[in-house]
């Protein structure tokens, strides 16, 4: 955890930095290990300071690295403390990840005088590398949501309620040491299955019809992302079809995966292979997008990414066809930048047939 910290305060003399305030819960948990807290001030010299509102004050004490905990007590305020203490250490320019208009409009009044910059960047351009540390918390979610994944193979039927596959799931990952889901389950079936965030609902499953389960578990508040596509009974020549285009899209755009390469370029390779087939104007988002304590952050894989890979991105692999009417299929693994390739951390067999 120190040296995620020092990082970040080796980062601030390109900006001219005299501090920086961390304000995203997510991020702090990143920096500090501390989950709940309220507000971070890191300067470039002296300690880091943590303040904590008092129902997660005594977690942090016991869990919190690389900086002193200050108690935030009822009816005081997080940002008004740091802004105090951003005075008494002289911060003259001070960058922050990111604060509401409210919050900004408040500290900047507080803080006359000092220059406030949004530079989310410095704290994406370190998490968007994970250590190995990380990358075992994130084999270890990919592991719980490939069990759900197979959990879904014999929870499948027809005449069972989306929402009762989705609870089966839900319920294997988390007795087998998941800490929560890394997002709400999809389940989505027949027409619906045409909805890349279908979520699920009360409606049954039935024969014939395409069903698009997506995925997660989460693992010391780190996350995986798998989706799967299944039909109960045999599949028509058209369905057949577009799951085949969809599995070949997803297999070369992953072998396109390693240091150096464009986000958008490995997106063409799936949006080109879909235009050729003529399924191109039925893939409506990005291929891909970076996994970690959030289930979506950068580095972005889509037509517009101005992201260039490296080892120790975790990105997605999810490409899809919607065609509302016949259903939709999407296939998705998780996988690892390396220096050469990549390594899918997701695994689950790819069986069109349940």
């Amino acid at each position: 955890m120190t040296s995620r910290i020092q990082s970040l305060k080796e980062s601030f003399e390109k900006k001219r930095l005299d501090g920086y305030i961390v304000a995203n819960e997510t991020n702090i948990l990143y920096f500090t290990n501390a989950v709940g807290a309220a507000r971070l001030l890191v300067p470039a010299e002296g300690e880091n300071v943590l303040y904590v509102y008092d129902v997660n004050y005594e977690a942090a004490k016991a869990e919190a690295k690389d900086c002193r905990v200050e108690l935030v007590k009822r009816g005081e305020d997080a940002d008004k403390k740091a802004a105090e203490q951003a005075k008494k250490l002289r911060l003259k320019k001070v960058g922050f990840d990111t604060l509401d208009a409210s919050l900004y409009l408040k500290l900047k009044k507080a803080l006359k005088g000092t220059k406030l910059e949004p530079l989310g960047q410095l704290v994406w351009d370190l998490r968007k590398l994970k250590d190995e540390t990380e990358l075992g918390y994130m084999r270890k979610a990919a592991e719980l949501t490939g069990k759900g994944a197979e959990v879904a193979f014999e929870a499948i039927k027809p005449g069972r309620r989306e929402y009762e596959v989705a609870a089966e799931i839900e319920y294997a990952m988390r007795k087998l040491g998941s800490e929560g889901l890394a997002f709400d389950t999809i389940v989505a079936s027949g027409p619906r299955s045409a909805y890349p965030h279908g979520g699920c609902t009360e409606q049954k499953i039935r024969k014939g019809a395409f069903i698009v389960l997506d995925v997660g578990a989460r693992y010391h508040s780190y996350r995986a992302d798998l989706t799967r596509t299944f039909l109960v009974g045999k599949p028509t020549p058209k369905q057949a079809r577009i799951y085949e285009v969809v599995r070949e899209a997803q297999e070369r755009a992953f072998q396109s995966i390693r240091a150096g390469v464009r986000g958008r370029d490995v997106d063409a390779v799936a949006r080109k292979l879909f235009e050729k087939e003529g399924y191109g104007k039925y893939f409506v988002h990005e291929l891909g997008h970076g996994v970690g304590l959030d289930v979506h952050e950068p580095p972005t894989l889509d037509s517009v990414s101005k992201d260039r890979l490296k080892a120790g991105n975790v990105v997605t692999d999810e490409p899809g066809i919607y065609i509302v009417g016949c259903g939709g299929v999407r296939i998705e693994d998780t996988v690892v930048v390396r220096k050469e390739g990549a390594k899918r951390l997701t695994e689950a067999p790819y069986e069109l047939i349940v």
